[in-house]
């Protein structure tokens, strides 16, 4: 299990995610986009039941077609939980290769892209306890499904999107690891 939180069995993966996205993402305002579609509820939850890789690739494919189908008016992004499969950080880290490579096969290449979240997630030349690190840790291991016209529209309303990095950074620096934990807690 994570170092980050240690669930229970009577965890509901999808409250402990609506909790992540209400307390850290928009909370902290992790993701000044965020805000705006979880208002409108644009935000589709789907817990995932695969229990190996190839079966959340079934169901990532599905999730993707589903989403470029629909109105994104009514559902602009999908948050892909899947707390059976790919607890391990580096596990999940190569599966994203096949996620990128699923988005291409169905053709949706600049129109969807898959975003990372784990509980362990962890950037290349950082010690696990890296504050910095948590810009992308969420309670359970998930596919963050964005669809890129979203995306342009508000980045480019944004005055500054390059300043949302550092500006997370320095929000999770002050927080500490310990209090990111303390914050996810039910």
């Amino acid at each position: 299990m994570s170092e980050l939180r240690t669930p229970t069995v009577d965890d509901d993966p999808i409250a402990a995610t609506r909790r992540w996205l209400q307390r850290a993402v928009v909370g902290l305002n992790l993701c000044p986009f965020a805000k705006a579609v979880q208002a409108k509820d644009q935000i589709r939850y789907v817990l995932s039941e695969a229990s190996t890789p190839e079966e959340l690739l079934e169901e990532l494919a599905a999730e993707l077609a589903w989403l470029n189908d629909t109105d994104p008016a009514v559902v602009d992004t999908t948050l892909l939980i899947h707390p059976r499969v790919l607890a391990d950080f580096y596990d999940y880290n190569d599966f994203l290769d096949q996620a990128d490579a699923a988005v291409d096969a169905l053709g949706l290449e600049g129109e969807i892209q898959v975003a990372s979240f784990h509980p362990d997630y962890q950037f290349a030349g950082t010690s696990f306890d890296d504050a910095g690190n948590c810009t992308n840790r969420s309670p359970y291991p998930m596919l963050h499904l964005l669809r890129e016209a979203s995306v342009e529209r508000a980045v480019a309303a944004f005055p500054d999107p390059d300043a949302i990095v550092d500006r997370n950074i320095e929000t999770l620096e002050a927080l500490g690891v310990d209090g990111y934990r303390r914050l996810l807690e039910p």
